[in-house]
């Protein structure tokens, strides 16, 4: 759970949604417990543990709350994040800009050894089952995967593919599902922690170089964040991946429609099957229960 330094009415209110949505669905096994980890600023420190706070009040089942400093573990990853900021945000002073929106791309770096898998959700989430079904995920993942996410629901790597799709009429690249590479949304990802830190490829494709290597061969500009680093490695690499069914991050966002893909943008956003958690994302209201 990621906080910044907002006093916002609105995000508070999604933060409530998600926190509460999560914990009535939630069932743990024998010898579970849910360990939630903070990841914050100083200034918004008392906002995301007030939440917590209220959510977890009365909870009957084991919980635990570690608090990470963003600025440490910032300085950490300082390279990383540095070469992430420059190709996958729309500049300095921008939302996604912030160095909490890169975090995610190494995360094997920073948390604990004896921490081996962790999920990362966004807070515009509402949850319809249990999130212990999601852990379940991890043990679907192929051979060499590193990383569980949905996929994007929208035709914006269309979009920011553009230059590349013209000078490749052929290419999958920002094509539709279920044959095209639409590209990822990273509001909810299984990171396996073990598996990144094991990865030989995924840990090269973090150098700067690297970063630098892929952006120039697809005329990337990205301004999204991790899911921007996420979808580019993954047109390269797919294999580093294991795709969530679009169930479990049912997007709600239309933008694009309404911004010159009308034409194609259902074939993007359809999903079937029942939705297992809700992602309101810029600010789409959420169906209520």
């Amino acid at each position: 759970m990621f906080t910044k330094a907002e006093r916002s009415p609105t995000l508070r209110a999604k933060g409530q949604t998600a926190l509460r949505s999560m914990l009535r669905h939630g069932r743990l096994g024998g010898g579970d417990a849910l360990h939630l980890h903070l990841v914050t600023e100083g200034a918004s420190r008392d906002i995301g543990l007030g939440l917590l706070r209220d959510a977890l009040r009365g909870a009957a089942f084991p919980h635990q709350v570690i608090v990470h400093d963003v600025n440490e573990l910032t300085e950490k990853l300082f390279p990383i994040v540095e070469a992430m900021q420059k190709h996958f945000s729309a500049g300095s002073g921008t939302y996604y800009s912030d160095s909490i929106f890169f975090l995610s791309v190494a995360m094997h770096r920073i948390m604990p050894k004896e921490i081996t898998q962790i999920i990362q959700v966004d807070l515009d989430l509402k949850y319809k089952t249990n999130i212990r079904d999601l852990f379940e995920e991890f043990d679907n993942f192929p051979e060499g995967a590193v990383i569980g996410i949905a996929r994007e629901m929208q035709p914006v790597y269309r979009h920011t593919f553009w230059q590349y799709r013209r000078e490749n009429p052929q290419t999958k690249v920002g094509e539709p599902p279920p044959d095209g590479l639409p590209g990822f949304n990273s509001g909810v990802l299984l990171l396996n922690l073990e598996a990144m830190r094991q990865s030989k490829l995924y840990n090269q494709l973090l150098e700067p170089a690297m970063v630098q290597k892929l952006t120039e061969k697809y005329h990337f500009k990205g301004h999204l964040g991790d899911q921007d680093f996420f979808t580019m490695v993954g047109m390269e690499h797919p294999e580093l991946f294991h795709v969530l069914d679009c169930t479990w991050n049912r997007q709600l966002c239309t933008w694009w429609k309404d911004h010159g893909y009308s034409d194609v943008f259902d074939q993007y956003f359809q999903c079937e099957g029942e939705v297992k958690i809700y992602h309101g994302n810029c600010n789409t209201p959420i169906p209520e229960d």
